[in-house]
């Protein structure tokens, strides 16, 4: 990360951390305590196909106030409809954070398969004047602070939905809620142990 950082110092850069994640209706499985002999059944509600997919980026400058930009999409199981984010809907979110963060960008993302197409390596080729991308190590989540804004919105909302649309709506919120408090992005920088000096 000290590598990303000096650049992001020389070139007067956002870091921006981008995740993706995603909440179904399908609760986890778990394990629960019961009596001995009796087998303990947890009736959940709301059941059914669908699922809400969430890109974020967090993005961090010395001297200026932390921002959240994302995308929401909500997949209902349609033939023909995108599971999930694509490698254009990716790019667009790139494209959308240097709009709106007016400067260069320092991207640090994970080594998700979407993030090394050719396509993407096209377009940070075709743009490395405003845009420069680093990757996470393998199985480091505890270094992106967008896996503490999932955490946040992904908090008891399985107790709170009933269905898809309800799940939208309270993802969308939340996400909102947390674009104005810059102290809980700059707290999620905080849990994962890196600083800007």
């Amino acid at each position: 990360m000290a590598v990303g950082r000096s650049v992001a110092a020389e070139r007067g850069a956002w870091v921006v951390f981008e995740d993706e994640a995603g909440q179904s209706m399908t609760p986890p499985r778990a394990r629960t305590w019961g009596r001995i002999g009796q087998t303990s059944v947890v009736r959940v509600r709301g059941r059914g196909s669908g699922r809400v997919s969430m890109a974020g980026m967090t993005c961090y400058r010395p001297g200026e106030r932390s921002r959240l930009i994302y995308a929401v999409r909500e997949y209902r199981g349609r033939k023909d409809e995108p599971k999930g984010f694509g490698s254009r809907d990716f790019r667009d979110l790139v494209v959308r954070a240097h709009a709106q963060l007016g400067g260069p960008i320092v991207l640090v993302c994970d080594n998700l398969r979407l993030h090394l197409t050719a396509g993407i390596r096209e377009f940070i080729d075709a743009n490395e004047e405003w845009l420069t991308v680093f990757q996470l190590p393998a199985y480091a989540p505890d270094l992106n602070p967008q896996e503490g804004i999932w955490s946040l919105v992904k908090r008891d909302i399985g107790n709170l939905a009933a269905d898809l649309g309800q799940i939208t709506r309270v993802v969308k919120r939340r996400l909102k809620k947390i674009q104005y408090r810059p102290d809980l992005v700059d707290s999620c920088l905080t849990g994962t142990g890196l600083t800007f000096d």
